[in-house]
């Protein structure tokens, strides 16, 4: 029998740090590891060189830090994870890495928007919770 996965998206918020207590846990509770998850902006495919390579480095690092603040959280609390960013809309890709890695749960957090509001700005969590593959914790 494998090591569950519980799959947690994060954007660098408030809502994500709460996620990530939720996470740590579950993942006790469940003997499951951690999958930390960012999506970050598509790369400037119109560039050219140099500016290509600059904008990717650019994002590669912002991505690097908005995601190590989680990384340590989890490390500290012994807790087993691996990371991975990723480029593309958010709640495509957390859906889409959920059903690659067959995760058992997704904990994630949210801005607590209204139906309406999040149908109309495009909540990722409203379309997470649209077309996962498996159970889903909104935390808010």
């Amino acid at each position: 029998m494998s090591t569950p996965v519980i799959l947690l998206p994060v954007d660098g918020s408030e809502h994500a740090t709460r996620a990530t207590a939720y996470a740590l846990k579950l993942a006790g509770l469940m003997s499951a590891r951690v999958l930390l998850l960012y999506c970050h902006r598509p790369f400037p495919v119109k560039l050219g060189e140099p500016y290509f390579q600059h904008a990717i480095d650019k994002i590669k690092a912002e991505a690097n830090a908005l995601m190590e603040p989680f990384r340590s959280i989890l490390a500290e609390k012994g807790v087993e994870f691996t990371d991975l960013i990723v480029e593309g809309p958010p709640g495509k890709k957390i859906c889409d890495i959920a059903r690659i890695e067959s995760c058992e749960l997704i904990i994630m957090g949210s801005r607590g928007r209204s139906d309406l509001k999040g149908l109309l700005l495009g909540s990722v969590a409203h379309r997470v919770l649209q077309q996962a593959p498996c159970p889903i914790l909104v935390v808010r």
